[in-house]
């Protein structure tokens, strides 16, 4: 499967806990399933014109909700947490959300 740029990365995401390792310069995505650590970095230093030193993913199951009688269950996804280098500039993205 070819996948360009735009498609590994889906979203950023935005918590409380993912603001706090911000501040060691390590980002938080939601990257495409099948995507690698090697298309992840690939990507973001595309992307955001950074340089990454570190990728570390997860896959996230989905949680299983019910609405009355009915059951259903979230998708699941991959998360991405990218370490950017120390001589790297920050994400421009996500300043204004501190």
């Amino acid at each position: 499967m070819n996948l360009n740029s735009h498609d590994i990365i889906r979203k950023p995401v935005i918590t409380e806990k993912s603001m706090a390792i911000m501040a060691e310069k390590k980002y938080t995505f939601i990257v495409h399933k099948s995507a690698n650590k090697v298309q992840i970095k690939k990507a973001v230093e595309e992307v955001f014109g950074v340089k990454v030193e570190d990728v570390k993913t997860m896959r996230v199951e989905g949680k299983t909700k019910r609405v009355g009688v009915h059951i259903g269950k979230r998708a699941d996804f991959k998360k991405a947490v990218v370490k950017l280098s120390a001589d790297s500039k920050n994400i421009e993205f996500f300043e204004g959300m501190q």
